[in-house]
């Protein structure tokens, strides 16, 4: 990918595996910078990846081609009207990793038109296996759209949306998806432990059960997971009581209702913000 000087403006758990991705693909650390107000998580990265460091975001964004905004939606106002008139935004690309602020809020943020992609990761990017979604303003060129893609390739895969609310479909499908995986493992282990198997002992099961499954199923190709849900189901056996109690529960209704929800706050936040 092209190498362009980059100003990280937050140091949180996503810049961190955004930045390791990409110096772990080569990227030049020296044209990497992470700007926050507390020295303790952006020195950890410069000494870890060879970065460099400041609380000065101004300098920063002055020296950077392209910006990304990776701190809270809450914090996102105050952090971009205090850049306001601070540099040539024409020249440079805008990144943000923040859920529920629409693109056209950034210009009134900046008071100016941005060249800008909003960008959606998840947390399993911090392994380099992370699914993130992308749109882009209209204005963005097709060689930025391309540095925006290679750079969260750096951490994983990656998805276009055609329409800016497809952004809130992806926080539900990839974004939040991996606290639904985590809360089922969860409520595995606990079973597991009740059953006399130690807390390790207990982790490591599901850990591998988990891992197992997603690997015979990508091994399989287009197989549809409901084939091999029905692979491991005997008539009248063991699994086939299990996944009643599944369907007892409504689990298919639980699970699109969960990402509906995921998908109403996005939409909620975007009001607020």
């Amino acid at each position: 990918m092209q190498h362009r000087k980059i100003a990280f403006i937050g140091a949180g758990n996503m810049a961190h595996a955004i930045i390791a991705g990409l110096v772990s693909h080569g990227y030049p650390a020296t044209m990497i910078t992470v700007c926050s107000p507390t020295p303790v998580r952006r020195d950890k990265l410069a000494e870890q990846y060879g970065i460099i460091s400041t609380s000065d975001n101004i300098t920063a964004v002055k020296q950077a081609d392209v910006i990304m905004l990776a701190v809270k939606p809450q914090m996102m106002k105050e952090v971009c009207e205090a850049l306001q008139n601070q540099a040539d935004f024409n020249q440079k690309l805008i990144l943000t990793i923040a859920a529920g602020i629409p693109a056209q809020r950034y210009n009134d943020y900046f008071a100016h038109e941005l060249n800008l992609v909003r960008i959606m990761p998840n947390t399993p990017s911090l392994v380099g296996k992370g699914v993130s979604g992308l749109f882009a303003q209209e204005s963005v060129t097709t060689e930025d759209k391309q540095f925006a893609q290679e750079l969260m390739q750096s951490v994983g895969s990656t998805i276009w949306c055609k329409k800016e609310q497809e952004i809130n479909n992806i926080i539900a499908i990839t974004g939040s998806s991996p606290a639904y995986v985590f809360l089922f493992m969860e409520v595995m282990q606990q079973k597991a432990q009740q059953l006399g198997y130690d807390e390790k002992q207990a982790r490591e099961l599901v850990l591998n059960a988990i891992e197992g499954s997603v690997a015979l199923a990508k091994s399989q190709g287009d197989i549809a997971f409901s084939t091999l849900r029905e692979q491991v189901t005997s008539k009248g056996g063991t699994t086939a009581m299990a996944l009643e109690q599944f369907y007892n529960g409504n689990l298919q209704q639980v699970v699109a209702n969960a990402m509906q929800s995921a998908i109403d706050r996005a939409e909620e936040m975007e009001k607020l913000f």
